[in-house]
């Protein structure tokens, strides 16, 4: 195993017998192991299966950073800090924490989240000492606690659902579920402060190439 590194995980999931993938993120170095979001409910497993196809055994996890409250982010946290018996740390934005903790129902299905703990809060230009450095950027508009990350080393974003992508072409957010589009713009203009080689999009998988050229184009046209 390389003693340090991030992969872009593809969760094959099914969501009312349709095919449903996304892409999580692991991040390692000789200490830590992160994960960047669960998929939907009921992926422990098939999550489990993906880490150590990498690899990482899967009893060396130590945190899941959690990008925003969107059911398909979350579904899977529960089980995985079941698993651990608590010892995996949770880490998300601090207006992530009520949805979370399922005291506040989440935005876009209305359903309370079962009770998780958040171990630690994140804040806009927090770094990380873990992995070599990831950089916290606050990109609300998606939702309003929405956090993509900057992994230094290797010059990666992680976008959550700041942005999108398709065919390996970086696109911009979902409008269909992206409440705040103005906002949302807003965020995808504070990534053109960061040297971004790479780019793993929750939904659609990495991109790689002309990222500030794309964010431009993105920037200068957006979404009506």
């Amino acid at each position: 195993m390389v003693s340090s590194g991030m992969r872009a995980l593809r969760l094959e999931m099914n969501v009312g017998d349709q095919p449903f993938v996304v892409h999580a993120a692991l991040l390692w170095d000789e200490i830590e192991v992160i994960l960047v979001d669960t998929g939907i409910p009921g992926q422990l497993e098939l999550i489990r299966e993906a880490v150590e196809k990498e690899g990482i055994s899967f009893d060396r996890l130590t945190k899941i950073i959690i990008t925003h409250q969107d059911r398909d982010h979350i579904g899977s946290l529960p089980e995985l800090v079941a698993a651990f018996g608590g010892k995996v740390q949770v880490l998300a934005h601090e207006i992530a924490v009520p949805y979370l903790a399922g005291e506040t129902p989440l935005i876009k299905s209305g359903a309370l989240a079962p009770y998780v703990k958040v171990d630690q809060t994140l804040q806009d230009k927090e770094l990380l000492p873990d992995c070599g450095g990831i950089e916290i950027i606050y990109t609300p508009g998606h939702s309003p606690d929405h956090i993509s990350l900057y992994h230094r080393p290797s010059k990666t974003l992680i976008s959550g659902d700041a942005l999108t992508s398709r065919d390996g072409v970086l696109m911009p957010f979902d409008p269909k579920f992206t409440p705040d589009k103005e906002t949302a713009l807003l965020s995808v203009g504070k990534l053109l402060d960061y040297d971004i080689d790479h780019v793993i999009t929750y939904h659609g998988g990495v991109c790689s190439g002309g990222i500030k050229e794309r964010l431009n184009e993105i920037v200068e046209n957006p979404i009506q």
